[in-house]
């Protein structure tokens, strides 16, 4: 599952959603973590009530299953639950990144809690097609 944290250091989690100037997106297995990119983004991301800036970076995340955040708007967190991406608000902003990304391979090597196993559901193909293309198969003739 793709994972992405707002960052301003790529340390630790501690921009605001709609503010985040950068987005790290790691992939996470229960064999381990990856850092895939880092997803950057210019101009007035301070001004609120601006909801055309949130756009850019909920199509950026549009095949992660959760975003780590300092902090995020009421309307964000929507927008983001209702293309199945989980927001989640880090502890505090000096929460680090390798820390929640073994946590969570720890997590999927055990017995996930219920969220995290419908956040996982939601991210399945639920398309016929989707699935076939997923699915690798072998024919043996």
């Amino acid at each position: 599952m793709k994972i992405a944290f707002t960052t301003s250091d790529q340390v630790h989690i501690n921009a605001h959603f709609g503010w985040a100037k950068k987005i790290d997106v790691y992939e996470v297995t229960p064999e381990g973590y990856t850092f895939l990119e880092t997803i950057t983004f210019d101009g007035d991301l301070k001004e609120d009530g601006n909801e055309d800036k949130l756009t850019p970076k909920i199509e950026a995340l549009s095949d992660c299953t959760i975003v780590y955040v300092s902090a995020i708007g009421g309307s964000a967190a929507a927008r983001l639950i209702n293309h199945h991406i989980t927001p989640i608000k880090a502890q505090s902003e000096e929460q680090k990144i390798p820390d929640i990304l073994s946590k969570l391979v720890e997590t999927l090597n055990g017995s996930p809690p219920p969220w995290l196993r419908k956040a996982l559901q939601q991210r399945k193909p639920t398309n016929f097609f989707d699935e076939l293309d997923a699915t690798e198969e072998e024919v043996t003739v």
